[in-house]
């Protein structure tokens, strides 16, 4: 396995590697939180409708028919429900984010990942200490 600190690379393309990496972690974090604002409207959705359940129970029907025409099943952004924003988002921004990692990558450093945190690493740990190995494609 080759030296995933990539000696042979300069240090501005590491820099550039590891600056578009975190860009794409930054966008796996936004990912995660779309995902979340998906899960917690579709809870709020089924919360409404139990809510509607009760305030039809409690006579409050006139209330509960005009929070279900106006609340119920709405869209959240224009002809969207969310599982749309998440699916575009997905088809979208994140698949060509990931694609032009993945091209950086490939072009430059033979499709490493991480090569400036393995520097890091290397840079950083003690050899011989224990739990400082140089670890899996690293050289020791």
């Amino acid at each position: 396995m080759t030296d995933r600190s990539r000696p042979d690379l300069d240090d501005t393309t590491v820099e550039a590697l590891g600056k578009l990496s975190e860009a794409l972690e930054t966008v796996e974090q936004a990912r995660g939180f779309l995902y979340a604002f998906h899960q917690l409207s579709g809870k709020a959705d089924i919360l409404l409708g139990e809510a509607l359940d009760s305030f039809r129970e409690a006579g409050a029907t006139a209330l509960a028919d005009d929070l279900e025409r106006d609340l119920l099943g709405r869209d959240v952004v224009a002809d969207r429900w969310t599982f749309q924003v998440v699916e575009d988002y997905d088809d979208g921004y994140w698949t060509a984010f990931r694609a032009a990692d993945a091209r950086a990558r490939t072009e430059l450093s033979g499709g490493d990942r991480h090569v400036l945190e393995a520097r890091m690493k290397q840079r950083e740990r003690t050899p011989g200490a224990p739990r400082q190995e140089a670890g899996p494609g690293l050289a020791p």
